[in-house]
């Protein structure tokens, strides 16, 4: 890498990218299927769900997404901080960015006050500020609308902001937002999967991902 764009607005996924949700997403999306339907979920299935919104994820389950969606809830919710872990680095980076002066925030599928609730079990409260959550757009992503909202909030331009995801939604998002797009390797999204969408860049620690944010030409 010879030179590195200098992005003055970076957004951040949350699940997967800056928390490590993961096993308690997995565990969520069991528990729903067991109490609800009484089958198992295929992890690989359940892994490619993430990113996207409940609702979306449990529509095709017609009368019983709503029950499908209060068993995922109320097991998430009880257990957020319990299985809920962190990525070595990622607070280190997030002050870094911000001590830099660069326009941070994070843009996530998930409703608001279980965004923030991870966001503090992370340490990252009154760090990074939640510009959009669930209830704050109207599409989700893999549509652009949250991301292009979260960088207005910011009063960035997409041609000089980027956004940092972990799954293909967050590539196609981002993309179709006009941003640059930065995969980690870190989260729920496979990594041969994410070169496929052709990122901007895909990293594999969060050092790397420093040294794209951090470096400028």
């Amino acid at each position: 890498m010879n030179s590195v764009p200098g992005w003055h607005t970076v957004v951040f996924d949350l699940d997967g990218t800056l928390c490590n949700t993961i096993d308690l997403i997995l565990a969520s999306f069991r528990h729903a299927h067991t109490a609800v339907l009484g089958v198992e979920l295929d992890e690989g299935e359940a892994r490619s769900w993430i990113g996207r919104t409940l609702v979306d994820i449990y529509e095709p389950y017609g009368e019983r997404a709503q029950m499908l969606h209060d068993a995922y809830m109320e097991f998430n919710l009880a257990n957020l901080e319990a299985l809920q872990t962190s990525y070595d680095g990622v607070v280190g980076l997030v002050q870094d960015l911000r001590d830099a002066g660069l326009a941070i925030a994070v843009a996530t599928s998930k409703r608001r006050s279980s965004a923030e609730r991870s966001l503090a079990a992370a340490g990252l409260t009154g760090i990074i500020p939640l510009a959009v959550g669930m209830e704050d757009t109207t599409a989700h992503k893999p549509d652009p609308e949250p991301i292009r909202r979260a960088v207005e909030v910011l009063g960035g331009v997409p041609e000089d902001a980027v956004y940092v995801g972990d799954a293909v939604v967050d590539v196609q998002a981002a993309r179709a937002a006009g941003l640059a797009q930065i995969a980690v390797t870190w989260g729920a999204g496979d990594r041969t999967d994410l070169m496929l969408e052709n990122p901007t860049a895909v990293v594999d620690s969060v050092d790397e991902l420093a040294r794209w944010l951090l470096t400028s030409d």
